[in-house]
């Protein structure tokens, strides 16, 4: 064997080894779906016309939206979550994601629809989809805190958390740049944010 062929071969050896892990702790940790399905998406977005305020426009919803289907399409499960800001004590890894414990919420904003006499969720007019949330944040129990991150409870919440927890729903809230995920340098930390118009 010449010193080129035992090279490919080492080399094949070692990502073969490399990979091996990574296939297993695939199968292992049982990765959940990527996104939503195109109608999920349509439901969240019909969700959004109903809780995020009505001086967004619909591009701002559009986002909205897009930024909370993208948090699930980026979530990773057992990834290193580091430590809280001012805490030395590490967090554990990342659980599954939130996205499994939503086919069910699916299913019954569905239902509810259809028993309205409507082929879909999105479908219904905008008041009776208001109903429609406003029991969903009520039952079984009604939610009285909108989570930071989605943790998959209720649907619903975890969109409206994820929205007013964002750098948007804070800008639009004290109607000013605050722009709190943004590194901003020391230059004019002295001046009050920018007011924005609403």
């Amino acid at each position: 064997m010449n010193r080129r062929t035992l090279l490919k071969a080492i080399g094949a050896l070692f990502v073969a080894r490399q990979a091996a892990p990574t296939v297993g702790a695939a199968a292992q940790t049982g990765a959940a779906p990527a996104a939503f399905a195109t109608a999920h998406v349509a439901t969240i977005g019909a969700i959004a016309e109903v809780v995020l305020p009505s001086t967004l426009t619909s591009d701002d919803r559009r986002l909205a939206v897009r930024a909370f289907v993208s948090w699930f399409t980026n979530y990773r499960q057992g990834a290193d979550m580091g430590h809280g800001y001012g805490s030395s004590t590490l967090r554990g890894a990342s659980g599954p994601s939130p996205i499994a414990r939503y086919p069910p919420q699916f299913a019954a904003l569905a239902a509810e629809a259809k028993q309205r006499g409507s082929a879909t969720f999105a479908a219904l007019p905008i008041a009776a989809r208001r109903e429609v949330v406003v029991a969903f944040l009520n039952q079984p129990q009604p939610v009285n805190r909108l989570p930071a991150q989605p943790t998959g409870a209720n649907l619903v919440a975890d969109f409206m958390g994820s929205y007013f927890n964002s750098q948007d729903g804070w800008n639009l809230c004290y109607r000013a740049e605050i722009n709190r995920d943004a590194c901003r340098t020391l230059d004019n930390s002295d001046k009050a944010p920018a007011p924005i118009r609403v």
